[in-house]
């Protein structure tokens, strides 16, 4: 028996309804499809000029050419989704209680880039951030970092991949109706808050902290050598790199907020747009019936 929500015989439609018309459903296609190429080219030409001169790539900066790698097969990910169709990676025949067990190659092959290399750049952010504070706060130079190459390696791959191991062996792929990707949590709110939600938010506060903490560093540096003007020591370098760190921060930084605000508020939500989408029956009785008076 199909359950949504409590409601025996209830499934969500493969094609969300909260967007009905023919024009709001091309829209997603050609929004999806302008980000996701546009990511593509973006990151992959940052890929080939590490290619072609990776001398200019050292630590603490290297980590960037993975979360480029990163985003790139995210992005040929959702390519995939575009140029296959909603209906061919999404959706499926299979009885809902089945259907992650049936996963086609398109539904595999989008959730594997998505969700895996995904996760693996919030992961390399963590890295950066980590390399960052070693190299300003700590005050590493690029051969102490580089000592470190394996085990950032090693984290940053092995750890996504046991999130995605789990999430396969718990089942919890899923179609989102609204994007049409082959996802996580898009149908069931303990795996959004579990397989999503919460690695997100503990790489974010992670990242954060070390980000802030070289950013902290670097200004007691700078403060430092601000009493050393007399001597002829400038920090034109030191702040041109203040300000790169503050604006990559705040590149990832700020996105990477709204998306967990965004998951947060859908979370918290879901639950009423799919009793009022699924079972529009059940929740009009629902909400026709008198409230108690105290």
């Amino acid at each position: 028996i199909i359950t949504t929500l409590g409601f025996e015989n209830c499934a969500l439609p493969c094609r969300s309804v909260y967007f009905q018309t023919e024009g709001d459903r091309r829209f997603v296609e050609f929004w999806l499809g302008l980000w996701s190429v546009l990511c593509a080219v973006s990151t992959l030409i940052t890929v080939l000029t590490f290619a072609t001169t990776p001398n200019r790539f050292q630590y603490p900066g290297q980590p960037i050419i993975y979360l480029s790698i990163c985003y790139f097969f995210v992005s040929v990910g959702y390519i995939i989704r575009v140029a296959l169709g909603h209906e061919a990676v999404a959706c499926t025949s299979v009885p809902v209680a089945d259907a992650s067990a049936h996963l086609d190659a398109a539904c595999t092959a989008v959730f594997l880039l998505t969700y895996f290399f995904g996760m693996a750049a919030s992961v390399w952010w963590v890295v950066l951030t980590i390399t960052w504070f070693l190299a300003a706060g700590m005050k590493w130079g690029n051969e102490a970092i580089s000592k470190y190459t394996q085990i950032f390696h090693f984290i940053s791959w092995v750890l996504p991949a046991i999130q995605t191991g789990t999430v396969l062996m718990f089942r919890a792929v899923d179609g989102d109706p609204v994007a049409g990707l082959c996802s996580v949590g898009a149908t069931n709110d303990a795996n959004l808050a579990f397989h999503v939600l919460l690695p997100l938010v503990v790489y974010t506060i992670i990242g954060t902290f070390f980000l802030f903490a070289g950013f902290v560093a670097l200004c007691r540096i700078r403060r430092v050598i601000k009493f050393q003007v007399p001597i002829g020591v400038r920090t034109d370098r030191l702040e041109k790199l203040m300000i790169k760190l503050g604006i990559f921060g705040l590149l990832y930084t700020v996105p990477a907020v709204v998306v967990i605000a965004c998951l947060s508020y859908e979370l918290q939500q879901r639950s009423l747009w799919q009793l009022g989408v699924a079972c529009s029956c059940q929740f009009k009785q629902s909400a026709d019936l008198p409230s108690e008076q105290v």
